[in-house]
């Protein structure tokens, strides 16, 4: 893989929280940390392109993103996002037909023991190295095209869309 452009926007995987009220804030951004603690064999270059819970992640923020993505020469990029709106943002991009974009997020702020954050990633940056050009979603473990996938609030996962027989 040449050189990876991460872009971040913030969610739960840079989440800090306080105890004291169960409040929380989008922290700085803990993907850099994360490749490295992983050893990885690429270089990388993080941009923000925004720090916000997914809820707020706005068509102006959606636009910033494609724009950096657009202007950007990298073949391989990663995109960090809160999950509650993941699939409206990877859909936005559009077809890609030159680039491999990987959304990634997690169900539990890196910071706790228990996040999903390290494994999501991992198993993003590797899909990164065998897929087809395209926009897709990383999460539990499993790789989804972005126009065929949904979050399931119920299993905490993210899920392709069940297929439907065409009616006779």
């Amino acid at each position: 893989m040449q050189k990876l452009l991460v872009l971040t926007t913030g969610g739960t995987l840079d989440k800090v929280y306080f105890d004291a009220l169960s409040e929380f804030q989008v922290g700085e951004p803990v993907v850099a940390d994360i490749l490295t603690a992983m050893n990885v064999t690429f270089d990388f270059d993080v941009q923000e392109v925004c720090r916000k819970d997914s809820l707020e992640v706005d068509h102006q923020d959606r636009q910033k993103m494609l724009a950096m993505v657009n202007a950007s020469s990298a073949q391989y990029i990663l995109i960090t996002h809160g999950t509650d709106t993941m699939v409206d943002s990877a859909q936005f991009l559009g077809e890609q037909t030159q680039k491999v974009i990987i959304f990634v997020g997690a169900m539990q702020p890196s910071a706790f023991k228990d996040s999903d954050a390290t494994f999501n990633i991992g198993c993003a940056v590797g899909a990164l190295s065998i897929a087809t050009p395209g926009v897709y979603i990383a999460m539990s473990g499993q790789i989804h095209k972005c126009n065929n996938v949904f979050k399931n609030y119920e299993s905490r996962r993210f899920e392709s869309l069940p297929v439907t027989e065409p009616v006779q």
